[in-house]
């Protein structure tokens, strides 16, 4: 069976000029088609419809997927050859024009070719066939394969017009196949955050939304500040005022809280009703206790304020807060009960219960530091070492400081 490659059947590459007013038309036309769609087997077919339009005598064009993840984002389409949808990846690949294409990265025309063989049985006597590979740098992506009647015959000009359009497919299906990776990605963020949504806080969401590879990364170590914040006789607040005025007053103090704690680089990964944990862990030691110190002050200052607008509605309210800094086990954390699994992202170990410890210890609006934050933000701000304490589950004495501009609120 005769076989030629396209340079040696048409000649030298001027020849092209000869048709460029035709072929700037399909490009038109064909770049106005794409822009309406991402999906990638309306592109497929929109690119076979081109091609029959391109070349009046084919019975039928083919774009053969070369990618092996092609299944994943195509569905078989309807060949004018076969009796039934074929797959992409399937579809006359085996065929001796195809393999020799791709065996010679360069397009292949064969004047005459060997009958289609459908799965039924049946055979469809075929005329001249062409297969064109399709490039994008050096990777394989596709190859254009088109089968003409038996009587039909490629001319130059729709060699050309064909060979522009295989230039055109590479970036197309490339496109829509990192728009499918691009959906699938939003739809399996939608479900992580779906299943959790009932059991973790909303920062915690916006952490897997930003990386949802995070649910699944064992803990690691880190250097961190913690920050826990609460108020101060919240139980005396619940009990002398309606819950729905207590929950709108935490809920707009604790509002005005998230910008400051936001730009400072904290993490809320933890609320309560009456306060929160905040994490510092993305510089180094230094910078994290500092960033912590400057939204603990921002919060005071905030705090002020709310008792200054409200002094003649409401008695003051204070927030006691505890900052300690050291490494600390920074991760996923799952709780398993008869309600489901709830999952937080948070910092474990003797750093956060320090943290915690030092808040509740805290009194009248204090800012207390443990020694490593003390040590870390020395020079910055004035501390003042408040001695030792004997504080709830940590066994030896622990030695306090405060900011010392710290004052009652």
């Amino acid at each position: 069976m005769p076989s030629s490659s396209a340079s040696g059947t048409f000649g030298k590459e001027k020849i092209r000029d000869r048709f460029y007013k035709e072929r700037f038309e399909a490009q038109r036309r064909l770049s106005q088609k794409m822009a309406t769609t991402l999906e990638v087997n309306e592109i497929l077919e929109t690119l076979r419809s081109e091609a029959r339009t391109l070349v009046p005598g084919a019975m039928e064009v083919c774009i053969l997927l070369l990618d092996p993840e092609a299944p994943k984002y195509t569905r078989p389409l309807q060949c004018a050859l076969y009796d039934r949808p074929i797959n992409c990846q399937s579809c006359k690949r085996e065929r001796k024009a195809v393999q020799k294409a791709i065996h010679r990265k360069k397009t292949v025309i064969f004047p005459h070719s060997e009958p289609i063989v459908r799965p039924d049985g049946k055979v469809v006597p075929i005329g001249p066939e062409i297969a064109i590979p399709v490039f994008l740098g050096d990777d394989l992506l596709a190859v254009v394969n088109l089968v003409m009647k038996p009587d039909g015959k490629i001319t130059r000009k729709e060699f050309y017009l064909l060979k522009d359009l295989a230039d055109s497919v590479a970036h197309v299906i490339l496109r829509a196949k990192k728009h499918w990776e691009v959906t699938q990605e939003k739809i399996r963020i939608s479900q992580i955050l779906s299943h959790l949504s009932p059991f973790v806080p909303l920062s915690v969401r916006n952490i897997v939304e930003k990386n949802p590879e995070i649910a699944n990364l064992e803990k690691e170590k880190r250097e961190v500040t913690v920050l826990f914040l609460d108020l101060e006789d919240y139980t005396r607040l619940s009990a002398t005022r309606p819950d729905t005025e207590v929950n709108q007053l935490v809920e707009e103090l604790f509002s005005t809280f998230v910008d400051p704690i936001q730009r400072s680089h904290g993490d809320i990964v933890e609320t309560a009703g009456d306060g929160l944990m905040i994490i510092f862990k993305d510089h180094d030691a230094r910078t994290n206790a500092i960033n912590a110190v400057k939204a603990a002050l921002d919060i005071k200052t905030l705090t002020m304020e709310h008792n200054a607008r409200l002094a003649d509605k409401a008695l003051p309210v204070r927030v006691n807060m505890g900052i300690n800094s050291g490494v600390a086990l920074v991760g996923m954390t799952r709780f398993k009960g008869s309600l489901g699994t709830r999952m937080t992202y948070t910092a474990s170990g003797p750093v956060t219960n320090l943290a915690a410890r030092l808040a509740s210890h805290a009194k009248g609006g204090e800012i207390l530091l443990g020694e490593e934050t003390a040590k870390l933000i020395e020079g910055l701000w004035p501390v003042c070492e408040k001695g030792t304490a004997h504080l709830k589950g940590i066994d030896e004495p622990v030695r306090i400081f405060s900011l010392a501009m710290d004052r009652q609120n």
